[in-house]
């Protein structure tokens, strides 16, 4: 998702003009509602599955809403102890993509610095904090980029003056066709550059 707000930099009426400086838009990375949905259904899953295992493993009933310590250790409980562990380190990984929100992070267009500065959270490491700076006056034009199909594809790009293409948009859920299209000419007009790919 993202969320685009404009702040008034500076006296308008010095300026002579009423439009805003500065275009905000926040961007929504893995802090979503399905992340913690599969996080939380893929935890307890593998805890169940890891509790089942270790039951039958050590006939001691680990769970109350079920008789797991009559499986046979060998092959179900095995099986049911190596499911658990597997699930519990992808849950792991999921936790850590949401508690670090990776993917989140801001762009922002200031027409009086003159300056465009796209930002995002990684993972840990010296790559943590991705931020990249450039002139206004270096892009050339917001292209959308439409792919339908069974991987649906919508995002927007900056087409940038010596650079590849600069994605806007966040990583998931594709965007509607609708908002994609007002967001690139919302972010086409404020920067007074054409809208490509429609």
């Amino acid at each position: 998702m993202t969320v685009s707000t404009t702040k008034n930099t500076g006296d308008f009426a010095n300026q002579g003009s009423s439009a805003s400086q500065v275009l905000h838009q926040k961007i929504l990375g893995s802090r979503r509602f399905s992340n913690y949905w599969w996080a939380t259904v893929v935890s307890l899953g593998a805890t169940g599955f890891l509790l089942a295992g270790l039951s039958s493993y050590l006939n001691v009933n680990l769970l109350p809403f079920a008789t797991p310590n009559e499986i046979t250790f060998v092959p179900q409980g095995l099986a049911m102890t190596f499911y658990g562990v597997v699930g519990l380190l992808l849950a792991l990984y999921l936790w850590t993509v949401v508690i670090l929100d990776v993917g989140g992070g801001y762009n922002e267009f200031n027409k009086e610095a003159k300056k465009v500065h796209i930002f995002r959270w990684g993972f840990l490491g010296k790559n943590r904090r991705i931020e990249i700076e450039f002139p206004t006056q270096d892009v050339q034009a917001v292209r959308v980029d439409v792919k339908e199909g069974l991987n649906p594809r919508r995002a927007l790009y900056l087409r940038v003056k010596g650079r590849r293409n600069v994605p806007l948009t966040r990583v998931g859920q594709p965007l509607s066709l609708q908002k994609l299209e007002t967001e690139g000419a919302q972010l086409a007009q404020f920067l007074g550059v054409p809208l490509e790919g429609l």
